[in-house]
């Protein structure tokens, strides 16, 4: 058998981490399918709930931008969605009208804390079989 050239381990390793980047956020869909949400709202679900702790604290959609794994299009769409549902509401920045505003409603609140867990035991479950076969 030939012997892996440095390039080659660093692209196998590479695929790997896309392999399980792809393989949870299929499953983490699956978990949170049935309460009407998939990976990508509920990441920003999490980072609002992180980021505006306390009930009326907004965050910059711009700060989300680096965060999520979204174009801002897209980004912007899926808070569109989630507003339509009821989960986020929208503002503009008083101080920068071009800035735009978005904070967690109650029931995107309520929402988020009940399907935590199902997110949680997803990335549990997921990073500690690939922890094992890294071993």
């Amino acid at each position: 058998m030939a012997v892996k050239t440095a390039d080659a381990r660093l692209e196998e390793r590479w695929r790997d981490i896309l392999a399980v980047h792809a393989r949870t956020m299929c499953e983490i869909d699956r978990a949170l399918h049935p309460h009407g949400l998939g990976a990508s709202d509920f990441e920003v679900l999490d980072i609002l709930a992180s980021e505006s702790p306390a009930e009326g604290d907004q965050c910059r959609v711009q700060n989300l931008v680096g965060r999520v794994h979204l174009s801002q299009s897209a980004l912007s769409r899926l808070i569109g969605r989630l507003e339509k549902d009821g989960l986020v509401k929208r503002s503009v920045c008083a101080e920068d009208r071009r800035g735009v505003w978005v904070a967690l409603t109650r029931k995107g609140r309520a929402l988020h804390a009940e399907v935590l867990p199902l997110q949680r035991a997803v990335l549990e479950r997921m990073l500690s079989e690939q922890q094992g076969e890294s071993s």
